[in-house]
This record gives C-alpha cells, structure tokens and sequence, in this order.
C-alpha cells in the first residue's frame, strides 16, 4: 500500500517538474507573438509601426541632400561633411551617390554609388537601397518638408536615422520640430550626432 502511494506522489511530482519545463517554453512562444513594442523618451510604450509620408514625388526629391545629422553607424565613422545626390536612372531606379570628408573638413573625400527601388509604390516613402548587390537596406521616408527642403529617413527597426536639408545648415526651430515629431514615432533623439559643414551655409 505505501510503494503505491509513494509511487503515486512521485508521478504527480514528476508531472509538476514537467508542467513547469513546458510553461518556460510556452511562455516563451507567447512573448515572440507579442507586438513588438517601443519606448518614447518619457518611458511610454507603443506599437512600434514606424509610419511614413503619405506621399513622395521622386522627381522633386532628387537632387542634393546635406546631412545634418544622423545616428552613429560603423560604416559612418569619421565622415563629416556628408551628403547625398540622387538621380532618376533610365531604369527608373534612383541613382545613389553618397560623399564625405573623412576624419575633417580638410579631410579626404570618401564617396560610394548605390542605387534605390521603390517598394511601396502607393506612397513612393518605402524603398530599398543597395550599395553592394545583391545586399539591400530599408530606406524609409518618415518626414518630408512641404517643399522638399528637408527629408528625414528612418528604419523599421528604428536602428538608423538621418536628417536631411537641401541647405547645408538647418533653422533650429525647423531642427526641433522635426524632434518633437520623432520621438512621437518612437526614436531616441538623443542619439543624434550633427554633422558639421564648412561654411555652414549653402
């Protein structure tokens, strides 16, 4: 009688010990199905669908863009002086042409050629970048001035960002207004480094 009930409580001890395995795991399939979520500055958290313009007409962003500021990258390191020129191609993919000083304003001219594609045409504000085929990289136009005179590009994954002007200077209240809207979608704004420029003015 007490080796069935020792062998009874040693099934039931057993059947704990698994149950407790298997919440672990069930618990942990449950957090990957959860939205994946961001954190504003003042610790609020939200769904982290990082929202682009409603619409961009390619023909009027090409051009000359200066880099005002951006988030620290590897493959920025050192770069000052930077910018960006874009060209419609006769494939109609965006001809990329990015430069900048390295290590000063007097420094040596760094530059790479790459060329975008639009993916989400009902907007033209989704593309995809690509500097070494057949690698690509988001490219996502969150913020756009109304008459082109500044671009801000982000990522789904909020991990780059750049703030962009035809100018190589940017008014501060302009500069601050495009935070204020940056943080509402989720970005630390106190990761931007500014990007210095010789002359300050175009």
């Amino acid at each position: 009688m007490r080796g069935g009930q020792e062998m009874g409580r040693k099934k039931m001890k057993a059947r704990h010990v698994l149950w407790k395995d298997w919440s672990h795991v069930l618990l942990g399939v449950a957090i990957m199905f959860l939205p994946v979520s961001a954190c504003t500055p003042g610790g609020k958290i939200m769904t982290a669908e990082l929202k682009v313009v409603p619409y961009v007409k390619l023909e009027r962003y090409t051009g000359t863009w200066y880099e005002i500021a951006r988030y620290p990258q590897r493959f920025q390191e050192g770069c000052v002086a930077s910018k960006a020129v874009y060209e419609i191609g006769p494939d109609g993919k965006i001809q990329v042409y990015n430069e900048c000083r390295q290590g000063s304003l007097e420094g040596p001219v760094k530059s790479v050629r790459g060329k975008a594609k639009v993916v989400d045409p009902a907007t033209n504000a989704k593309l995809k970048v690509t500097f070494f085929w057949p690698f690509y990289g988001d490219y996502w136009i969150i913020d756009l001035g109304e008459n082109y005179e500044y671009a801000v590009v982000g990522h789904p994954s909020r991990k780059y960002l750049w703030v962009l002007s035809r100018a190589r200077e940017m008014e501060e209240s302009v500069y601050r207004g495009i935070l204020e809207r940056l943080e509402k979608q989720g970005y630390d704004t106190g990761r931007l480094m500014r990007t210095p420029h010789p002359g300050g003015k175009n």
